[in-house]
């Protein structure tokens, strides 16, 4: 058994959280006082969205005056990165964190390395990425997906954040341009925080968690029946195109978020 084909199981306390490596390196449980918070079945737990998030105009970027296509994994954009379809190896276990990497490879045009730390505590888990090139500097995204369980058993969960603005979607559900002031729910939109992503989730009588990152952009997903995501990201859907952060061979692309909880 190669070191990605084994879930790898960190636990602390009452709290449990385990990465399948093979799978796009997806946290695919977290269960708190024997509580599972993620969704599963077939769009389960929580996976990064890397080397870009959410949707690209088209399928293609450009780097300087050079055009990129990546194929259309949803029609007719590409959607939330290739690092959820790769194989990621271990690269440090110690029962209460670990770190995962892969190399970036076909149909991403840039060769670079990508690694996904995960440490876990009692009342929080604390998720990192970074993003560095193996030669020429390219625009990249990194950020998480995590589908939350709508209901924990009890009364559905309540999203509660206090966003600057929200960008506009269009109807091509890419973002225009325009930013606006934020809309109430249900929600398939972009935030921006510029103090830092803060986002709390209720389930009432049950537990809060709360997402933090030092990220401002975030984008809320609330028009499923069964869960809700809440996705710190380093750019905007479709940023490639429209805000580009280089990974240079001096500056690597660095974004953390923490989740913490407590029990009501």
């Amino acid at each position: 058994m190669s070191s990605s084909e084994k879930d790898v199981r960190l636990s602390v306390g009452d709290a449990e959280l385990t990465v399948n490596p093979a799978n796009g390196c997806r946290i695919s449980s977290l269960r708190i006082g024997g509580t599972e918070l993620l969704r599963q079945g077939e769009r389960y737990g929580c996976f990064p969205m890397v080397p870009w998030c959410g949707r690209m105009e088209n399928g293609q970027f450009r780097n300087g005056g050079v055009l990129h296509r990546v194929p259309l994994t949803a029609p007719p954009h590409a959607i939330h990165g290739t690092g959820r379809d790769t194989a990621w190896q271990i690269a440090r276990e110690t029962g209460t964190e670990a770190s995962f990497y892969y190399d970036l490879a076909a149909p991403w045009p840039y060769p670079g390395r990508v690694t996904q730390t995960v440490e876990l505590a009692e009342d929080s888990v604390t998720l990192a990425f970074g993003i560095e090139t193996y030669g020429d500097s390219f625009p990249a995204q990194a950020g998480w997906h995590p589908w939350f369980r709508r209901s924990l058993g009890g009364e559905d969960v309540r999203i509660g954040f206090d966003a600057a603005w929200q960008e506009e979607r269009g109807e091509d559900h890419l973002p225009t341009g325009r930013r606006i002031p934020p809309l109430d729910g249900p929600w398939d939109d972009a935030f921006g925080m510029p103090d830092g992503v803060d986002v709390t989730l209720t389930w009432p009588e049950q537990l809060e968690l709360t997402v933090k990152s030092r990220t401002e952009w975030v984008v809320v997903y609330d028009e499923q029946a069964e869960a809700v995501c809440v996705e710190p990201q380093s750019g905007p859907p479709n940023g490639l195109n429209t805000a580009p952060r280089y990974v240079t061979p001096i500056e690597p692309l660095e974004i953390a978020t923490t989740w913490s909880w407590r029990r009501l």
